[in-house]
């Protein structure tokens, strides 16, 4: 399949094979290491919660600001 017939698929379609390439990537997670800036930003983070800048959140709550900052106004 190329780049044009790609482009002609309708969205569904696409999202079809997105979904297979996620699935087929995450089988083993060894083919796809994190990149480097990941690591450094977990540091990051952990170094703050452990300096108490950073303070944990509960899940449910976290998951609903984040959904009224992103949600469609």
């Amino acid at each position: 399949m190329t780049i044009t017939e790609l482009h002609q698929l309708p969205a569904i379609e696409k999202l079809k094979i997105i979904e297979a390439l996620w699935n087929d990537l995450a089988e083993d997670e060894n083919n796809l290491p994190p990149p480097a800036w990941h690591e450094a930003e977990l540091k990051q983070t952990e170094d703050g919660f452990l300096s108490g800048d950073i303070k944990a959140v509960d899940w449910q709550q976290a998951k609903k600001e984040l959904r009224s900052r992103f949600e469609l106004k």
